[in-house]
């Protein structure tokens, strides 16, 4: 059983993979608006070193939520 459902997160992702998912879907967004809601095969490359420098910046910024001790 994973964290995420410990914790009662209800779609079953971790903190991190949220913040991940969130990131890619962030990234995605952009490209697509920048793009005319259309991704060329050709653009592929550039699309998916931009989500990976994105998946980047969200692992180096994230710090998992404290736990309160009791």
């Amino acid at each position: 059983m994973s964290d995420a459902y410990v914790v009662g997160d209800p779609d079953g992702l971790s903190p991190l993979l949220v913040e991940l998912r969130d990131a890619v879907a962030r990234e995605l967004h952009t490209q697509l608006a920048m793009r005319g809601e259309r991704i060329e095969l050709a653009d592929l490359p550039e699309v998916s070193y931009q989500v990976t420098v994105q998946v980047e910046r969200t692992l180096r910024a994230w710090r998992p939520a404290r736990q309160t001790l009791r």
